[in-house]
């Protein structure tokens, strides 16, 4: 899993699975889904992510299994 985020336009990426992009849908104006050629969820674009959040900064936390 691969986590982006974009400072100047704000926006979120996070890659599930580092596969091939059959198809890309609008779940809604701001956030895409990336989808295989199964149809699985494979990526996810959100805009103006931190707006979104309601948060001024960005943190990441690994949780170890």
């Amino acid at each position: 899993m691969k986590i982006k985020y974009f400072q100047d336009t704000d926006t979120l990426y996070i890659e599930l699975r580092e596969v091939e992009v059959a198809e890309t849908k609008d779940l809604d104006e701001n956030t895409l889904l990336d989808l295989d050629q199964n149809g699985n969820l494979c990526g996810l674009t959100i805009e103006h992510a931190r707006e979104r959040a309601d948060s001024p900064h960005f943190s990441y936390e690994q949780i170890a299994v």
